[in-house]
């Protein structure tokens, strides 16, 4: 696992979430605030050197809230991406 490879791509998870505009109805969460403040709990997680825990995995899940609010967005394709990096981060 490459802590600062998922660091960077929670980073840019977070910057997607708070853009204006987005939809949550889909995902666990209720609006831009609550993921954000998720995301900053992750982050603090695996920079503090923990091991990642199944709420990181669940969030680039498939069908998971990032990818529900992802596609209520219009930014899918940015998402698919950034999945693929938070995979590459964690070594698979």
């Amino acid at each position: 696992m490459d802590r600062e490879k998922l660091i960077d791509v929670l980073r840019e998870a977070r910057d997607l979430l708070a853009r204006p505009g987005k939809e949550f109805l889909w995902s666990s969460w209720e609006n831009a605030r609550q993921a954000t403040r998720e995301i900053d709990q992750l982050i603090a997680e695996v920079r503090s050197g923990g091991l990642p825990s199944e709420a990181l995995q669940i969030v680039f899940a498939p069908t998971g809230p990032m990818q529900e609010v992802s596609l209520g967005s219009g930014w899918g394709d940015e998402f698919l991406s950034l999945a693929a990096r938070f995979d590459d981060a964690l070594g698979r």
